[in-house]
């Protein structure tokens, strides 16, 4: 066992993490499903963040773990937004609270201030969200050849912008730190539109469902909040940019299909999605 490795600290679907040089840093090591190429590639996306000032963890060196490769990073204390919705909910629940839907339970206002700090910069040297996108399409199952085609036309006819985006800016990868709030997990990073950002986020919230070990009581929260969560994070980025949900809809379709290709969201959900894509389909003249 190699001497700088510590206790586990978190598993994700491709990585799993341990402390690394005691307490202030950590390695997040990959899985058999991940191969070397896009561990570099995770480094230097994380690289482009961090040398533009953002608040991501500050990334270090490619290890290798007794056979395995992964990432040394700065070490976060915190809890992930995610994390911080069940633990309050919980909280509520047993004391009692009412559920007021007003409030921004999942920090949608946060998430949305840091997207506009990540697409407020341009960089060199990084991924074409375009071409990410169209490659997710192309290998998703679910739809037919001539809805993928359709779905590509579609993004096809949007303009082109060359903003740096995170790929994935879900609730578990945001990390509330003091005052700080920390985004993790630039794998999916790119060049492109902001609002296919937006639209990532909208749509995982909108039908996003919860692994049956989650507490009956955070699935209701979730359910309750969806509607209201999507509201403050579209005012709140609008607010910040000027870009409103007239921008983000043509982004839903495409981003919806994208997500046809991902590994880390259920049958059901897929199924949803698929309604979702199909219904907007029917809807778009030719």
């Amino acid at each position: 066992m190699n001497s700088k490795l510590g206790v586990k600290l978190g598993e994700g679907g491709c990585a799993e993490v341990y402390a690394w040089e005691g307490e202030s840093k950590i390695i997040k090591l990959a899985k058999p499903n991940t191969i070397i190429e896009a561990l570099q590639a995770e480094l230097h996306h994380c690289r482009i963040a961090w040398s533009c000032g953002l608040t991501v963890p500050q990334p270090f060196e490619m290890q290798e773990v007794e056979e395995r490769w992964g990432i040394v990073f700065e070490r976060v204390h915190g809890d992930s937004i995610m994390k911080k919705f069940v633990e309050t909910t919980l909280d509520r629940s047993r004391h009692n609270q009412p559920l007021h839907v007003s409030e921004d339970y999942i920090d949608a206002r946060i998430t949305a201030q840091m997207l506009y700090q990540v697409h407020s910069h341009s960089v060199p040297n990084m991924p074409s969200q375009r071409d990410n996108i169209k490659h997710d399409i192309q290998r998703a199952q679910y739809l037919s050849e001539a809805e993928k085609a359709r779905v590509i036309e579609l993004l096809d006819q949007i303009p082109t912008k060359q903003q740096l985006c995170h790929g994935d800016p879900n609730p578990g990868n945001i990390i509330l730190r003091d005052h700080d709030a920390i985004m993790i997990d630039w794998n999916n990073a790119s060049v492109g539109n902001p609002e296919a950002d937006l639209a990532e986020y909208i749509i995982m919230i909108q039908y996003a469902i919860l692994p049956a070990n989650v507490p009956q009581e955070v699935h209701e929260a979730l359910e309750a909040t969806r509607e209201e969560s999507i509201r403050m994070f579209i005012e709140q980025y609008e607010r910040l940019s000027g870009i409103s949900e007239v921008d983000i809809e043509p982004w839903m379709v495409v981003v919806a299909s994208r997500k046809l290709a991902a590994d880390g969201i259920s049958e059901e959900e897929k199924g949803l999605l698929v309604q979702e894509i199909q219904r907007r389909l029917h809807s778009t003249p030719k």
